[in-house]
């Protein structure tokens, strides 16, 4: 059997942990390359780190024939280094919200101060919350979402009526923002239970435009553990409904729209890339058609967010060059939200990573990290991404990048 890498002085790379997994399973190198389709060559230079193992569709080949979840490759959840307070400080709330999570459904036994439901204040409260999840401002969401959840859990109770479809329409957004907030530190097994909470919430609203945008995020979660036929079966029968509408307003015309985004990544990470690029040019009609920017259940689309998904797919598919091109044709308007202005930046990094631009790459992830410290922290392309650059250049503001990142 071919030696594990030698784990070194800094953190785990993803590398390592794969090479711990296949350990496990008492493989060789070659076993795993023969049934992850990949070379020798490749499998050495994951596990000894001189190569970046931080593509989803890597990551899920490699799970899928280890048997595995990929955060188990991935790591997360990650622990916050020490003095990222604000981190620590997003992540002590996480068992807040996933009591909150759990208790839905349950007899919410309100007090008798809770007896009253203020219908204009939770509106705000929520508008309050999708403004910290806009702003990818994790520290605040972990705050205020537990005490949010309890409080239309017990007016969802109290409610009839018309007010009590508007109250879960408030709840299937309030449960929107803890799937981002636990999604974007790491915990996907309770971000995905909050998608189920989204999807529940929403079937209660009677608005069947409501409930297919919560199988958007439900097929988000198929395609996040490489499930490609499951989430383009959810896909295809979204788009196939949404076309059956007749003179659809603009938010039929965004969740179509969204959705050919989703099959277009979906694609993408099933190495279909004729598909993708088919899916992306139905989204750009769409944006076309709609000719705004829209922000409907929080789920933003239009032309800039089409755009911004032109170098997501190629960086997806380990396009640097294409993924460069396309991020220098992106105008960001100065009113959009700061968590897709940073995401937009780690893609543009990782994208100038590939494309062996390492310095450009580094300025990228520290535009994201100035904008979204805790997203771009916990975000695990960025992490395994700078890991290597440390592990084969070790130097400059990199290095001081890692150690905020706690990947040295």
């Amino acid at each position: 059997m071919a030696h594990l890498a030698d784990s070194g002085a800094g953190a785990e790379s993803n590398g390592q942990r794969l090479a711990r997994l296949r350990a496990r399973r008492r493989w060789t190198q070659q076993r795993l390359a023969s049934e992850a389709g990949y070379s020798l060559a490749a499998i050495r230079a994951f596990e000894q780190g001189r190569r970046s193992l931080d593509r989803p569709a890597v990551v899920l080949a490699f799970a899928q024939a280890l048997d595995c979840h990929p955060t188990e490759i991935t790591g997360a959840p990650y622990v916050p280094v020490a003095t990222d307070h604000d981190g620590q400080a997003a992540v002590a709330s996480v068992a807040a919200v996933r009591r909150g999570l759990l208790r839905h459904g349950r007899p919410a036994r309100p007090t008798e101060a809770e007896a009253v439901v203020d219908l204009p204040e939770l509106r705000q409260r929520v508008d309050e919350a999708n403004r910290h999840r806009q702003a990818a401002a994790l520290t605040k969401s972990g705050a205020v979402l537990p005490q949010l959840l309890r409080d239309l859990q017990v007016a969802a109770e109290l409610s009839h009526g018309d007010d009590r479809r508007e109250v879960f329409g408030l709840l299937a957004s309030a449960y929107e923002c803890a799937m981002q907030y636990l999604y974007t530190l790491g915990y996907t097994s309770d971000a995905t239970l909050a998608t189920e909470r989204v999807q529940w919430a929403s079937e209660e609203t009677g608005d069947p435009l409501r409930v297919l945008a919560a199988r958007w995020y439900d097929a988000g979660e198929f395609l996040t553990i490489g499930e490609h036929d499951e989430a383009g079966a959810i896909i295809d029968a979204a788009l196939t409904e949404l076309g059956a509408i007749r003179a659809p307003g603009p938010e039929a015309v965004s969740l179509r729209g969204a959705f050919h985004l989703k099959a277009s990544l979906n694609l993408a990470r099933a190495t279909d890339a004729k598909a993708a690029a088919h899916h992306l040019k139905q989204a750009e009609r769409a944006a076309e058609e709609l000719g705004e920017d829209r922000n409907d259940w929080q789920m933003q689309f239009g032309p800039t967010n089409t755009a911004l998904w032109a170098v997501s797919l190629p960086v997806e598919m380990g396009r640097g060059k294409e993924a460069v091109a396309q991020a220098e044709k992106v105008r960001l308007p100065k009113d959009y939200s700061r968590e897709r202005h940073s995401h937009f930046h780690i893609d543009r990094g990782r994208a100038y990573f590939y494309n062996g631009q390492r310095e450009q790459a580094v300025h990228a992830f520290l535009e994201a990290e100035r904008l979204a410290p805790q997203a771009t922290r916990a975000h695990a392309g960025v992490r395994e991404t700078v890991g290597t650059l440390i592990r084969t250049q070790k130097r400059g503001a990199v290095v001081e990048l890692g150690i905020r990142l706690g990947v040295v």
